[in-house]
């Protein structure tokens, strides 16, 4: 039995575990004639709270006995929640980069996870997620993002105290961390293995703001059977502050402080310490009637880069209009984004580090093609949603570079195409479709493709093949 049918066979008998816990239990789930919405399941199922199962009237859904298992008679604080996912994946990358790798790639990609949430009353808790992510006929092997055998994806001890208003948790362990629109820090959702750090997390809750403090290393993803282990060459840190606003606003505040010993920029090679202000906007899309929603943010970063400054910056705008009394339920929206360049003439770097962003940061091409580093985009999109829980959108991207005598990099943020080959400003545009059914609250189907036509800068710094891409996804969550 090879290791890849080990790891398979241990996710499928945890999942079979839990449906004999489940079966166990021997509770029916009562009929209701007017049954809730079901919650829906988060990016960070830590954020998920199950508590409300404690009265077993709540219980509609197959998986809810699981959810919320209590574990001291009458206490209702005490309890154990399980939960988990699987995902298959296929996807096929032409001429990445442009050709530097001048061939068709296809491969298959399983994630699993599972994750135990034990709550020791209202102030006490541990939470532990697994994470197995597999790749197979990749050419050239997996990468750091395709493959994990086996780890901790998150292992956290939380203590807290307070009330519904004001409140703090102290959290120490493995963590996963997604703020704002993902921008700056994300979960990185799109690649087979997602990102974590270790350290420590402070939570806050102070009136009608929350706030987190961290101070954490990202997690090196080495191949193995946990053998992850946190990067001692980074550290990062920060404040973040959400709070609401009038009007359906929500503000979002943050300090972010990042020390690399060793950094690659077109200029070179040296230590970076990096520290980002910045400020979001946002108004979520609307639902039940006609309505604006937007999504402004605005970023200064400063610090040093070897024995030079680092004067960096960004804007990113994001405006939408959506017409949910229409059929369909259209949406239409264009974002328009610049981050700032560098130029090596000077003693201070300008290219603008977006520290660990999403990998869709520009549409479907999510593991592919430049990142949003050195660049100015146009990016209007167009989302419609259609019968039986299907949803399609259509977008086209228009990409320049900022700084003329700075390079193109990579969505992780290495060096595509460094400056001096070519003095023009037009890298390219890209189309890209999306279609998702959402077939019930667990089980998604989703279909990605896209296509990216090299610009002046890219063909006059050669290879200059377009790029296509597409996916077939599946997933159920539980």
């Amino acid at each position: 039995m090879t290791r890849k049918t080990q790891i398979r066979t241990v996710m499928i008998l945890m999942v079979l575990s839990s449906v004999r816990s489940l079966l166990a239990q021997g509770q029916t789930i009562p009929a209701n004639e007017s049954p809730l919405p079901p919650p829906t399941y988060h990016l960070l199922r830590e954020d998920e709270n199950w508590s409300f199962l404690a009265d077993s009237a709540e219980r509609q859904d197959f998986w809810d006995p699981i959810k919320y298992i209590p574990l001291q008679s009458g206490r209702n604080g005490w309890f154990l929640s399980l939960g988990g996912e699987a995902r298959e994946m296929w996807e096929q990358i032409g001429n990445d980069n442009w050709g530097q790798q001048p061939f068709m790639n296809g491969y298959f990609d399983e994630r699993y996870m599972f994750y135990f949430d034990v709550h020791y009353g209202t102030h006490v808790r541990s939470f532990v997620e697994l994470k197995s992510g597999l790749n197979s006929y990749r050419i050239g092997g997996p990468r750091p993002i395709d493959e994990k055998k086996m780890d901790f994806q998150a292992a956290f001890i939380e203590v807290g105290t307070g009330d519904d208003r004001n409140w703090i948790k102290f959290r120490a362990g493995r963590h996963e961390m997604e703020y704002g629109s993902g921008r700056l820090i994300d979960v990185r959702e799109g690649p087979n293995v997602r990102l974590s750090f270790d350290g420590f997390k402070v939570k806050t809750g102070i009136g009608p703001w929350q706030i987190d403090g961290f101070a954490m290393r990202p997690d090196l993803d080495n191949p193995g059977f946990f053998d992850n282990a946190p990067n001692h060459a980074v550290e990062f840190w920060g404040v973040y502050g959400v709070r609401p606003l009038k009007k359906n606003l929500t503000l979002d505040t943050y300090y972010l402080g990042l020390d690399r010993k060793s950094a690659t920029f077109n200029r070179g090679t040296g230590q970076e310490v990096r520290h980002s202000i910045g400020a979001r906007l946002s108004r979520p899309v609307a639902q039940t009637k006609p309505g604006w929603d937007f999504d402004y943010e605005a970023l200064w970063q400063f610090g040093t880069f070897g024995s030079a400054n680092i004067r960096a910056w960004t804007v990113a705008a994001e405006t939408g209009y959506r017409l949910p009394t229409l059929p369909l339920k259209p949406r239409f929206s264009a974002k328009a984004d610049i981050s700032s360049g560098d130029d090596p003439r000077t003693n201070t770097l300008g290219t603008f580090n977006p520290l660990f962003p999403k990998g869709n940061y520009f549409g479907v091409l999510a593991t592919t093609g430049p990142g949003p580093i050195n660049f100015i985009d146009v990016h209007p999109r167009v989302e419609t949603a259609l019968p039986h829980n299907v949803t399609a959108s259509f977008d086209w991207i228009f990409q320049w570079r900022e700084s003329l005598r700075d390079g193109v990099y990579a969505v992780p943020g290495f060096l595509i195409i460094p400056a001096g080959k070519s003095d023009a400003r037009f890298v390219g545009n890209r189309p890209g479709a999306e279609v998702h059914w959402q077939a019930n609250r667990h089980l998604w189907f989703q279909a990605d493709y896209g296509i990216f036509y090299a610009g002046k800068f890219v063909k006059e710094s050669q290879p200059a093949r377009n790029l296509n891409y597409w996916a077939l996804w599946a997933g159920y969550k539980f």
